[in-house]
């Protein structure tokens, strides 16, 4: 692999020393280890430096050959943080996980890519390089904006978008800030403590101790740069015409779930959008199981309609 440390601008994503890159590394592959296993690791060229992706396959040659999944992770985590979902997303499709450059990961970032448009690029570039003509993209919180920003921008190679609790649809408020400032303080509470911490803050990271570990060893590691998350406008969401679900928490500090899930189907033709209970920023943390299920029966149902379509 290219060395992580070495850069050639200054406005790039980049690990503050190679022993805590390497700390970090291994923080990621326990976590990797609570998931399915990778079958390969590639490593592909863009403009903005090199991507990471983790690749999964289905038991069933049948399902090979089926439309692949894209996952996309959120903002200050890697692709590690789809354990609970690469199981059973790699049961029944090809799946590849991509580390975002600018964020925490084993994506090498070499130019910025601050601005939408080039946030697009890089995406389109990855895919490319991948052989992906045709993709079913999948992307949580930061990560769903830049699939949101996808399928605006770049949606040639999508066959639907999945966007769970994403970016993208609002502004960001200050309740999410502090959401985020309290829940990484409490990474650093008692053990005993922090069940109680979890159920208040709705936060999955507190109680599950390889993703704690994740994201502390992250957080030290790591100098985030990375394009800032800007809301669609109306009548940009209302161009996009790829098959989007939205599936949002409840308690969600992000968005205003209700308000969204009114307004997203009313804007993009044809697109669905549902509310988790019982859980806020991580529905496919909390209920992996079921969002699992919800995701891959809107993938069937999108790649049938396209069947009958061409039949």
């Amino acid at each position: 692999m290219p060395e992580t440390t070495t850069r050639t601008q200054a406005d790039v994503g980049r690990y503050v020393s190679d022993a805590l890159r390497d700390r970090y590394f291994a923080a990621c592959d326990a976590l990797y280890a609570l998931g399915a296993p990778a079958v390969a690791e590639d490593d592909v060229e863009t403009t903005f430096g090199t991507t990471h992706v983790y690749r999964y396959e289905p038991a069933d040659p049948a399902a090979r050959s089926r439309t692949p999944v894209v996952l996309v992770h959120g903002s200050g985590s890697c692709s590690a943080m789809w354990y609970p979902n690469t199981p059973a997303l790699s049961a029944e499709r090809p799946v590849y996980a991509l580390d975002t450059p600018g964020d925490p990961g084993r994506s090498v970032h070499r130019a910025p890519m601050h601005q939408p448009e080039r946030a697009a690029q890089w995406l389109d570039e990855s895919l490319a390089a991948l052989g992906l003509d045709r993709v079913h993209l999948v992307g949580s919180s930061y990560g769903g904006w830049l699939t949101l920003n996808q399928a605006y921008r770049g949606a040639d190679r999508l066959a639907s978008v999945t966007l769970l609790d994403p970016g993208g649809l609002e502004k960001v408020g200050l309740r999410f800030f502090v959401w985020i400032f309290v829940s990484l303080f409490a990474t650093s509470a008692p053990k005993a403590l922090r069940p109680r911490l979890a159920a208040w803050l709705e936060q999955p990271v507190l109680v599950v101790p390889e993703l704690r570990a994740m994201i502390r060893a992250g957080v030290r590691a790591f100098r985030i740069r990375r394009p800032a998350p800007l809301p669609l406008s109306e009548s940009e969401l209302s161009t996009i015409r790829t098959p989007l679900y939205l599936v949002l928490g409840k308690r969600s500090l992000l968005v205003h779930p209700k308000r969204q899930l009114e307004r997203v189907p009313r804007l993009i033709p044809g697109s669905r959008a549902e509310i988790v209970s019982d859980t806020g920023h991580g529905p496919q943390i909390d209920h992996a199981d079921e969002v699992n299920r919800r995701m891959l029966r809107f993938m069937d149902s999108t790649d049938r309609s396209v069947g009958r379509r061409h039949s």
